[in-house]
């Protein structure tokens, strides 16, 4: 597995509190975004192969800035800052909201979104919100419904099924665990493309500048 998932070589690049404080628009990026609890930093450790590249903690909320983790000079990971029982003042959220909307519909190159949702409680309205944002500015989403070894195999897949047809058009969907690592493959070859590497995590082309 760890051949064919370029994603383990990920390295924490830095963080912004503004826009203009992002790398530059250029290459691939792929945006992790989802509610504090929703398990979005567990996921990306998984997917990284690496136990702390991402924050985890046991009060939700705070990460409250966009962090930038490295694959190499041309392609990106985006953490998105979470809301749900964090307490964070209104006017921080309110700057949040506006600096996600205005990352979405304004960041070039910026290939995808992973929207990340507990299993147990997903189409949230921060969920809805993202769904939408992401529809209008025709960017590709797909939905990692996390902690799914806390349900049984046939809960899971009709949460699953639900979700599925509540998305817009072209949204994907699928199972995940970071606790036993389900779905891991599943959700590297969903977002390989999205990031122009080829099968076998190599990259197929030189990316264009934006």
């Amino acid at each position: 597995m760890s051949a064919d998932n370029p994603f383990r070589q990920a390295r924490y690049l830095g963080s912004a509190h503004h826009l203009h404080q992002l790398p530059a628009d250029t290459g691939f990026e792929f945006a992790i975004a989802g509610r504090s609890n929703a398990g979005k930093s567990s996921a990306l450790n998984t997917l990284t192969g690496q136990k702390s590249l991402a924050r985890t903690s046991k009060t939700p909320g705070r990460t409250q800035q966009i962090v930038i983790f490295e694959l190499d000079i041309s392609r990106r990971i985006a953490d998105l800052p979470g809301y749900g029982y964090a307490k964070v003042p209104l006017k921080l959220k309110q700057h949040w909201t506006q600096v996600m909307e205005t990352y979405l519909e304004t960041r070039r190159c910026l290939r995808g979104i992973v929207l990340v949702m507990d299993i147990r409680h997903p189409l949230k309205p921060f969920d809805q919100q993202m769904l939408e944002w992401s529809a209008a500015a025709e960017i590709p989403v797909h939905v990692l419904l996390t902690k799914a070894d806390k349900l049984k195999r046939g809960p899971a897949q009709s949460a699953l099924l639900t979700v599925k047809k509540a998305l817009p058009p072209g949204a994907t969907a699928q199972v995940f665990s970071a606790v036993n690592r389900q779905g891991l493959e599943e959700w590297v070859e969903t977002i390989k493309p999205w990031m122009d590497y080829g099968q076998d995590g190599e990259t197929d082309t030189e990316p264009a500048v934006n």
